[in-house]
């Protein structure tokens, strides 16, 4: 297939397409993980977002049946180097190819992705769209329309992805936690399934009066995608929910609870998505390598008289990566504890949050 990516700074590749015969628009942003293509591509927080991986070689390994993050493809499209035709894995069910043209979500090859990443390292994220035909494409039309689209800050996009209804996740009956679901990737719920809990994965739009009426032991706010300012509704539900359980923020998460305690958020140039990115942990006096995918980070100045704390800090630009409160059973970070790709050294953060739970119901 013929294939064009457009940037709204006016940019147009030409490359070959693969995937769905299908032109999508969305904040074009990269990724740096070796690996984990299928976990990025089902991750909710890419939900408005053309995704670019930068390591060249993209399907080699095809896709399986268990590494998914959600039901499905979540990311508008897909840029790659090249594309590989011919996976090799004893898992693999399907090539990449199929996956995406299965799920209806275009994807181009052959595009200089070490120039596109440069370049958006330089100037930011943009929107931008993605057309892939049977016939010639006109690039200039797809520019046009791209530069129409709303920017992703002004999109409530946990709404999107956000589950339909409660349903309880049985463990093995240890405690019962609530599971706030803004985008929700999956490993989480695995992390706290594996631990022996009782999950109620929950709509963002839950009010914390049913929240309660569930009688969680705990409530952990997950990940998910685009601006948090704009899930207002969830921000109130925390306010409320602060002062009656303890609570974990993940990502989004993070974001949501800094915005409750009457923090700010603010967006970055170019995010951070990879599973390379290292994370000074200062209780701890450690570092970590971190998996991380996110496009906003908490104002560290704007936490002064919240009662949190810094804990956890970037140290490629020092932004803001965990916090605790001073005095109420509740923390967040930034990165993601439950990897799926990346390193797994970070769950200890799972059984710091059991432990807090049984402290405080002790």
């Amino acid at each position: 297939m013929y294939a064009t990516l457009v940037l709204e700074d006016g940019t147009i590749l030409e490359g070959v397409g693969f995937g769905a015969e299908k032109e999508v628009y969305g904040e074009v942003v990269f990724n740096t993980s070796m690996c984990g293509y299928q976990e990025a591509l089902t991750d909710p927080s890419y939900t408005g977002q053309i995704l670019m991986l930068t390591y060249p070689l993209i399907g080699n390994y095809g896709v399986n049946k268990e590494d998914f993050e959600s039901d499905g493809i979540k990311a508008e499209g897909f840029v790659v180097r090249e594309n590989c035709l011919i996976p090799s894995h004893r898992s693999s069910i399907k090539t990449i190819h199929d996956f995406l043209r299965e799920e209806g979500v275009p994807g181009i090859s052959e595009i200089d992705t070490r120039a596109l990443t440069i370049k958006i390292r330089k100037y930011g994220t943009m929107k931008g769209g993605l057309k892939t035909s049977e016939s010639p494409i006109n690039g200039g039309e797809i520019l046009e329309k791209a530069r129409s689209q709303k920017d992703i800050s002004e999109l409530d996009l946990v709404k999107r992805v956000t589950s339909k209804e409660i349903k309880l996740y049985k463990g093995k009956g240890k405690q019962k936690v609530v599971l706030l679901d803004c985008g929700l990737k999956l490993s989480i719920l695995r992390d706290l399934l594996k631990r022996g809990l009782d999950v109620y994965v929950v709509p963002a739009t839950t009010k914390p009066e049913e929240i309660l009426n569930l009688e969680p032991a705990g409530i952990v706010i997950s990940n998910g995608p685009g601006d948090p300012v704009k899930a207002s509704y969830v921000i109130e539900t925390i306010k409320k929910l602060m002062v009656e359980r303890p609570i974990v923020g993940i990502c989004l998460g993070h974001q949501l609870l800094a915005l409750a305690a009457g923090a700010k958020t603010y967006k970055l140039k170019f995010g951070h998505r990879g599973s390379n990115q290292p994370v000074r942990d200062y209780i701890r006096g450690k570092a970590f390598i971190t998996s991380q995918n996110h496009g906003y980070a908490v104002d560290a100045a704007s936490l002064e008289g919240t009662g949190f704390n810094v804990t956890h800090i970037n140290l490629n630009d020092n932004t803001v990566e965990g916090m605790r409160h001073e005095e109420l059973p509740i923390f967040s970070i930034q990165y993601h504890p439950e990897a799926h790709p990346g390193p797994h050294d970070n769950e200890y953060l799972f059984d710091e949050f059991l432990k807090m739970m049984e402290d405080y119901w002790r």
